[in-house]
């Protein structure tokens, strides 16, 4: 089993925004590449013993200071493998103080069959702060044509709004996996499904921005799509059955969306081309 812990904090400094902590143990790393021309500081998170299994544990928080903006992303899809028993735990703390920016943006993760995730993602955003963040989960390896009927897929959010709960959700899936998949009132089929939040001031007044968005798609039989929001915290959700269609619709959204939201460019990181 293993226990790994990743904290990278940005602060600005002589005006520009710079790494202020590291802290990383294994199996996590933390590289920091160059920043393409006009994009936040930023780093990207290496699971090095290559994927998780039952009793496997990984902490990560990111802080973005005053006035910073950073952006964190994933290096490669995260497995999460079999388990005979004990689950695997992500705890992830994202932290935006007053006029920051920042960016989690994991790959995705491939739960496998018989695996057992606990996810739970608790940001908190100070008032002028924001904060764009998101997660996708497949089930299986899809490519090949597996099909994942049992385990346990637990995804938690908490948002904090300097220090006080605003929203809390979760999506819990256990032995009964299967049967939600495939229900209509469920998954109706979905092999994979995303999320994407964005906590900021202005939140209420970007979901008609995210909605002509979503539409601009068109219809896709293979594609659920919703955005909502509750005060200051934006949230949207896609359902799809292939996961690589999934995947090339929520980049293209988050790509334009942050353009939108800040002036970044409309591209997604190189990273996430590969």
């Amino acid at each position: 089993m293993v226990d790994g812990s990743a904290a990278v904090s940005f602060c600005v400094r002589d005006g520009i925004t710079a790494l202020s902590h590291l802290y990383q143990s294994d199996p996590l790393r933390v590289l920091f590449p160059r920043p393409e021309p006009r994009e936040p500081a930023t780093g990207v998170l290496v699971t090095t013993s290559g994927g998780l299994v039952g009793g496997d544990r990984l902490n990560v928080t990111v802080r973005s200071g005053t006035g910073a903006a950073g952006r964190v992303l994933g290096q490669a899809a995260e497995k999460i493998y079999r388990s005979v028993g004990d689950d695997s735990h992500i705890n992830i703390r994202l932290e935006v103080a007053r006029d920051g920016w920042l960016e989690w943006l994991p790959q995705e993760t491939i739960v496998f069959e018989n695996a057992r995730l606990r996810r739970l993602t608790v940001a908190d955003v100070a008032p002028r702060a924001r904060l764009l963040s998101g997660e996708i989960v497949v089930f299986g390896r899809t490519a090949m044509g597996e099909q994942v009927t049992k385990g346990l897929v637990r995804e938690a959010w908490e948002i904090y709004r300097d220090g006080r709960l605003v929203w809390a959700d979760a999506i819990h899936i256990d032995e009964t996996l299967k049967a939600i998949l495939g229900a209509p009132s469920g998954f109706d089929g979905a092999v994979a499904f995303a999320s994407l939040v964005y906590v900021g001031d202005d939140a209420a007044a970007q979901l008609a921005t995210a909605r002509d968005l979503l539409a601009a798609v068109g219809h896709d039989s293979n594609l659920r799509v919703g955005a909502t929001h509750l005060g200051d915290v934006l949230v949207v959700r896609w359902l799809g059955r292939e996961t690589r269609r999934l995947r090339e619709v929520y980049g293209g959204f988050w790509a334009t969306f942050r353009h939108r939201l800040a002036g970044y460019p409309q591209t997604m990181p190189r990273l996430w081309q590969i």
